[in-house]
């Protein structure tokens, strides 16, 4: 004899019926219908944010993180050099 044979799960079926009635039965299945959509929601939002956690990160780029250069012009003159023309003029 087979444990869950159709027989058996209408017995069972019948005596849970008469047990807790047909509302407390609705109730009972609307709250774990709830707990299921609850607990799937909270699966694909842990694992979006796994996801997200895991996502490689763009560099930044390498203009915005180097200190700016001072690029000497060929016109202009060194510094040291104007100032020892001004000592010799004035």
């Amino acid at each position: 004899m087979d444990l869950f044979s159709p027989r058996h799960l209408i017995v069972i079926l019948l005596i849970v019926l008469v047990v807790f009635g047909t509302k407390k039965l609705k109730t009972i299945g609307a709250d774990l219908g709830g707990a299921i959509r609850g607990f799937k929601t909270a699966m694909n939002e842990s694992q979006s944010a796994a996801d997200a956690a895991n996502a490689p990160v763009a560099p930044e780029p390498a203009a915005a993180t180097a200190a700016p250069r001072q690029v000497a012009s060929s016109t202009s003159v060194p510094a040291d050099a104007a100032k020892a023309s001004q000592q010799a003029a004035g």
